[in-house]
């Protein structure tokens, strides 16, 4: 892999002597009071102003506050007019623009396309703050209110729309959001080095339009522009096509003609010379390191779903840092051109992103305006703390890995108990309960390939499917050490885990299970199996069911030897691509053998970019070569066959007795239907019951147990439970 230069190893910017910010400003006030005539960045998001890593303007800002810039912030401005967009002044080097830590349709609109009643990224879960497609609608307003600024865009939303993807909300493919939003740059992953290098670069005088070769970027090119005249581009703008392949002449072949004694000149031969596998390895590494892998142009996915299939896999196959090649789509008659990803943080560039000086909380103009205005996800993660990015899970319906890498980016003990002692002394209402030591997955802190030349090399999809790699290092011992001595500081009471658990890896380590059931589950852990069939299973790149019972019988064991009485809740999805009816109703009647009764239940909801998506819209499977006349994926499209699959998963609900009924006599499986044990549901439809297929639960009512038993009472805080514990 090529080596990064460190992250904080640039010559501060001359404007670090003003210090450090108590909040980066939001006002000219604010501005006035730090000293600042001007910012050198403006950063504009979709979310509210809180001030803790967590958040990626926070983090954004602060580290370029800590290169010596500085960093102004314009949160959830009205982008009906360009006004909102110049209380800051003009940038000195560019606005910095994302629609938040959320994909702005994913936020405002449900997996039925209906518009969500909240935000939880606002003050007081206000909805309608920001608008449909956020970067594109931000980066119009400021270049209307500055022209010729440089925008540069970025975050999740920006980031898994950087090249032609599937829209579900417009149910059509659009192109890159970088020529949608006419940014100047596009910063794609967690993508810390290209944003200091970019900013160092501009401030030291170079144009935007120069910088080219920055890893995790992406801008617009003429058509067939090279970064020089050494590069060389394949062309992957068709299916493969088999056919005759020519005989390589044979160099030792002797003809008639030749001398006695003498081999004959063979037109093409040369002579051969033995290389090591180092050195071919690094023959291949520096040819890679100058190709461009040229993919189908817009116009063609946006016709031809087959192309749009090859392309997604081909994209996803140039996702490794160690060996990814630059990528390129043409736009009519200009090019999306993209970098190859970045390479990850070291542990000490990581320790000292998360080590700034945030404030930790809201920025203080929430409570002048609001009076004591709730942001719910900062209610939600104010006593957790994040100690690894990344995911090499692969699964099909998830961005993390779009995002994040498949490689895990971990933060060292000591940085993390560091941060658990910050939340205890400094953040108001801290009752020593640290409420999550997650990130994307419980239990991936510090794992890696054995070898970083395999991993360098290697073009898996996913490193646990469909078995967890021989190369994966498995080992929980560093995060089992990590949570006994945060359990063990002073003044925390309880340490929970909230992040879902990657059951089939904690398999591997039957000590972190006991040690995570004993110490760390408030009487429920989420994990998510997502579904008990093979079919669909296999289009998640998710374990067998059987990892899952396996899992709950070390669960239950390690509860009943502790002597605490705690329950899994597994999550599921429906209507994934690759799944069918039978296989929800396989998956119905598994719940109900196993007594569960799950509340709240999640359909599949096609996000940009994912290999899942691509299933959805072009009926094929990228996770295998895409050739014209594939086996086809079953889709679920249909309003009423999405509803059938939800309902599959609420058997219990009598809202959705009707369709189940209509449902299992065209499946021919009436013999489930009725009022014995071994029925699904029954034949009689209580009264006032059945008149919609989706139920809606009344205001304040208590959620049911999964196993269908009462719902313990909690305290206000609702990690902390209290009072009799459900039998």
């Amino acid at each position: 892999m090529d080596t990064a230069k460190p992250l904080f190893s640039y010559r501060p910017y001359w404007a670090k002597r003003f210090g450090v910010a108590p909040f980066l400003p939001m006002s000219r006030k604010e501005m006035e009071a730090l000293g600042w005539d001007s910012c050198d960045v403006i950063l504009v998001t979709g979310d509210a102003y809180i001030d803790h890593p967590s958040f990626g303007m926070a983090l954004v800002g602060r580290l370029l506050e800590a290169q010596g810039f500085r960093v102004g912030l314009i949160s959830q401005p009205d982008w009906r007019s360009a006004d909102a967009f110049r209380v800051l002044g003009r940038p000195n080097l560019y606005f910095g623009v994302t629609a938040g830590n959320m994909d702005s349709m994913v936020n405002r609109y449900t997996s039925e396309r209906k518009i969500r009643s909240d935000d939880a990224y606002t003050a007081n879960a206000e909805p309608n703050k920001r608008p449909d497609r956020a970067v594109v609608a931000y980066s119009q307003r400021c270049r209307e209110a500055y022209a010729g600024v440089n925008v540069v865009i970025g975050g999740i939303e920006a980031s898994l729309r950087r090249i032609a993807h599937y829209d579900y909300w417009s149910d059509k493919v659009r192109r890159s959001v970088l020529t949608d939003s006419k940014a100047d740059m596009l910063l794609f992953g967690n993508a810390e080095r290209a944003l200091v290098a970019l900013t160092h670069r501009l401030a030291a005088g170079e144009m935007i339009s120069e910088i080219r070769d920055l890893r995790g970027t992406a801008f617009m090119a003429p058509f067939g522009w090279k970064p020089g005249e050494d590069w060389a581009e394949v062309d992957s703008t068709q299916l493969e096509i088999l056919g005759r392949v020519d005989a390589h002449p044979d160099p030792y072949a002797f003809s008639s003609a030749s001398q006695p004694g003498q081999p004959a000149a063979v037109e093409g031969a040369h002579p051969i010379r033995l290389v090591s596998r180092e050195e071919r390895l690094t023959q291949l590494r520096a040819a890679r390191s100058h190709t461009v892998l040229r993919i189908p142009a817009y116009e063609q996915v946006a016709k031809n779903p087959v192309l749009y299939a090859h392309a997604s896999r081909m994209f996803h196959l140039e996702s490794n840092p160690g060996n990814a090649r630059a990528i390129v789509q043409a736009h009519g008659e200009r090019d999306v051109w993209l970098n190859p990803p970045p390479i990850p943080l070291a542990t000490e560039e990581l320790d000292r992103v998360y080590d700034l000086p945030y404030a930790r909380a809201p920025h203080p103009s929430y409570n002048a305006t609001s009076g004591d205005a709730k942001i719910p996800a900062w209610e939600m993660i104010r006593f957790s703390v994040n100690i690894m990015r990344g995911c090499f899970g692969g699964c099909t319906f998830c961005s993390i890995t779009e995002h994040e890498g498949r490689i895990i980016q971990s933060r060292s003990e000591e940085s993390i108990l560091h941060e658990i002692e910050a939340i205890r002394d400094k953040t108001p209402g801290f009752t020593g309960v640290i409420s999550d030591l997650g990130g994307p997955t419980a239990n991936m802190y510090r794992l890696a390939c054995k070898d970083p030349k395999i991993e360098s090399a290697c073009r898996r999809l996913s490193c646990v499917f469909p078995d967890i790699c021989e190369n994966m290092g498995t080992d929980h011992g560093p995060l089992i050490q990590l949570y006994r001595k945060a359990r063990a500081l002073p003044g925390i009471k309880k340490i929970l885990i909230g992040s879902g658990v990657r059951y089939d890896l904690a398999l591997r380590s039957p000590e972190y299970v006991k040690e995570l059931v004993t110490h760390h589950v408030g009487g429920y852990l989420k994990i998510a199996p997502e579904h008990t069939e093979e079919g669909p299973l296999n289009h998640m790149m998710k374990p067998g069911i059987a990892a899952y019972d396996r899992f709950k019988q070390l669960f239950e064991r390690f509860s009943k030897e502790a002597g605490k009485e705690q329950y899994l809740i597994p999550y599921f999805i429906a209507a994934h691509p690759g799944t069918t009816d039978e296989d929800m109703l396989n998956l119905a009647l598994w719940l109900k053998r196993n007594h569960f009764r799950l509340d709240q239940v999640q359909t599949f909801l096609p996000t940009p970019m994912a290999l899942a998506t691509t299933m959805y819209h072009t009926e094929r499977n990228p996770l295998k070569k895409v050739l014209r006349g594939g086996q086809s994926v079953p889709v679920v499209r249909a309003g009423r066959t999405r509803m059938l699959h939800k309902a599959f998963l609420r058997y219990h609900d009598p809202e959705n007795w009707p369709l189940l009924r209509d449902a299992l006599k065209e499946m021919g499986r009436v013999d489930l239907i009725g009022n014995g044990k071994q029925h699904l549901i029954p034949d009689f439809q209580p009264a006032g019951t059945g008149r919609r297929y989706e139920s809606a639960a009344p205001a304040g009512a208590r959620r049911p147990h999964p196993t269908g038993k009462p719902a313990p009472r909690r305290s206000a805080n609702p990690l902390v439970p209290r009072g009799k514990r459900p039998r």
